[in-house]
């Protein structure tokens, strides 16, 4: 029976790429039937692949499992086979038959179980919670609830799902291609030949990598398996301490979801709300995200020279010149969907342009052509659709929550409430919004975070005057961030488990790293030309001081710049970083004087202390 079951699932999941693959290149049926077709194909998945007894254990719960396969089957029917009784019926006037309540909470039920499957206890819960607070708090029918969640697309169908079901699965498809073409060796062997000889190499090398590899992958603990069984034992061995070696790259895989060209799913829900292009998304992220890794580059370069760290050998690392000829080649499938993005093409078209290229350019060449085969062509149709099923059932789940949120009126009440702890201070809204970023991604992926951020935070910064687009990166910026922040940073544990470290330790050194992360938003809320809006003297200029300013950062906080660092030339460089990544003329000035000043102090002291130099 189990090989039964493996079977079919790996059949149901081929036919769930084969689906959304088809509808990239060709128009969608109607909202509601695309998005149930998307949920049916996501809730057998999870009750065939994530079992009741646990996915190690025994399956003694089988038949329960089969019972929920059959009722998804069942509840989303339904839709289809009632569908122009549910588009000519008139929402909130016309009563539900026995059979919509019964099917709507069912549905309702079986989003519940399926995503605690996936994704745990915490998202379930917080629907929950909105759920009771809908029933027992608003004085909202059970009924119209009951049509809200099932038989709207504002619930459960809603745009989340949309997303989901147009955006993400193409683009984790194109991910599970590259990387079984081999692309993720090509990352790695390019991120070596570039930075792997210099100070702290192997450190240098997990930051490039990772920020390539993540920006196809947008899951910041899959990239820290991929990445780091290779990074963190090199990173150790060159001298590193493992609670650094591990936070170095949980932070550079974090950036992955803010990396463009292809950054994680919450980017797409982010150009659904504000009906602009992906594309447009991305524009917006470019400067913020250089200035995270350049924060994480200068982290590693000055840490190795603070303790005296040397790169690994160029005897021992592979050329650029021969990395390029023999698998450069593979980094096309990317470009296309670059150019393909450019030229105003829908992100899917352009996604499933890129998979279907990737295996045909991989097969191009002798050096990357082993081991392709059709097995291939179906391990990537099966896996794209295991990896998309996450991100599948977090959005159906976040549907119900943003279904209470506009159903209630609760993001107005949240609105007000947040503006009042505030009193008008746009400072103390921030921070409120950072901490419940932070909070909210400590227990859900990324994608639902921002989401609840989005429906109760946003529109206060908003109201408070923060331009929309700023408003919305800073949400998913922090969402982003908690998998670096302890208490519960699901990236941390992951490295420092291959790292052997501490998690604590490694949880507060990746803080430490990152901490440029945690200052920009608060930055580019204040200047929207961090975030490429503007005119383009106003965006060079705030970029070239931004990243000037994270680097001081870095130094400041490692103790070293071109020479170990006194006290109060930290202090001095801090205060010069804060002032520089602040845009303004006279931050600007300022924060340049006080580098320069200690950036002298430490050339002269240096040529000192080399021989014969004095």
């Amino acid at each position: 029976m189990g090989r039964a079951i493996r079977w079919a699932a790996g059949g149901i999941a081929i036919a769930m790429s084969l689906y959304h693959m088809w509808f990239s290149a060709s128009p969608p049926p109607e909202a509601m039937i695309f998005r149930g077709t998307h949920l049916l194909f996501a809730l057998v998945l999870v009750f065939l692949l994530y079992p009741a007894g646990g996915r190690e254990g025994p399956r003694r719960l089988l038949w329960l499992d089969l019972a929920l396969v059959a009722l998804s089957a069942v509840a989303i029917g339904y839709i289809f086979a009632n569908y122009q009784y549910i588009v000519n019926r008139i929402i909130y006037i016309d009563d539900l038959t026995a059979w919509d309540k019964a099917m709507a909470v069912v549905t309702v039920v079986l989003v519940l179980d399926a995503t605690r499957r996936v994704i745990g206890w915490a998202l379930p819960l917080t629907a929950l919670a909105f759920l009771a607070y809908a029933v027992f708090g608003s004085g909202i029918k059970m009924q119209v609830l009951l049509e809200q969640m099932y038989l709207s697309t504002d619930g459960i169908f809603g745009s989340t799902l949309g997303v989901s079901a147009s955006y993400v699965i193409v683009f984790v498809l194109f991910g599970a291609f590259m990387e079984r073409s081999g692309t993720g060796r090509l990352f790695m062997d390019f991120a070596l030949s570039l930075t792997g000889h210099t100070a702290g190499g192997p450190g240098k090398v997990s930051i490039v990598s990772s920020s390539l590899f993540g920006t196809i992958s947008g899951s910041a603990v899959a990239n820290v398996m991929v990445d780091g069984p290779i990074t963190i034992p090199l990173m150790k061995k060159t001298g590193f301490r493992p609670p650094f070696a591990a936070a170095v790259e949980a932070s550079a895989s974090t950036g992955g979801q803010i990396m463009p060209p292809i950054m994680g799913a919450a980017a797409f829900v982010m150009a659904e709300y504000l009906a602009v292009s992906y594309f447009q998304v991305t524009v917006w992220a470019w400067i913020p995200a250089l200035l995270f890794y350049v924060a994480l580059f200068f982290a590693v370069h000055f840490e190795a020279k603070r303790v005296g760290l040397k790169g690994v050998p160029r005897s021992e690392l592979p050329r650029l010149g021969q990395v390029m000829r023999e698998r450069g080649h593979l980094f096309i499938p990317i470009l296309l969907v670059l150019a393909g993005m450019g030229m105003s093409y829908s992100a899917p078209l352009c996604a499933l342009v890129g998979t279907i290229a990737t295996l045909p350019i991989a097969l191009m060449r002798a050096s990357t052509r082993a081991g392709i085969t059709w097995r291939t062509v179906v391990e990537a149709l099966e896996g794209g659709a295991r990896d998309a099923l996450a991100v599948a059932m977090a959005c159906a789940c976040a549907g119900i929550v943003i279904g209470v949120i506009s159903l209630t009126g609760l993001g107005i009440t949240f609105t007000q409430i947040v503006i009042a702890l505030a009193q008008n201070s746009l400072i103390l809204a921030l921070v409120l919004t950072a901490v419940a970023g932070i909070v909210l991604g400590m227990g859900m992926p990324t994608t639902p975070a921002y989401i609840v951020m989005v429906s109760l935070l946003v529109p206060a910064l908003i109201k408070l005057g923060v331009v929309t687009p700023a408003a919305h990166m800073f949400a998913l910026y922090f969402a982003v961030l908690s998998a670096i922040t302890p208490p519960v940073a699901l990236a941390v544990f992951a490295a420092a488990a291959l790292a052997k470290a501490n998690m604590w330790r490694a949880g507060f050194e990746s803080v430490r790293i990152a901490a440029a992360g945690f200052i920009v938003p608060f930055m580019f809320v204040f200047e929207p030309a961090l975030l490429a809006i503007g005119e383009w003297q106003t965006i060079a200029l705030a970029a070239a001081t931004a990243t000037v300013g994270v680097m001081c950062l870095a130094a400041a906080l490692y103790g070293y710049l071109l020479a170990p660092l006194a006290l109060w030339q930290r202090l001095a460089l801090a205060t010069g970083a804060i002032l520089l990544i602040k845009p303004g003329i006279v931050t600007d000035s300022v924060g340049l004087a006080l580098l320069l000043g200690v950036g002298a102090m430490q050339w002269v002291a240096a040529r000192r202390s080399a021989p014969g130099g004095a």
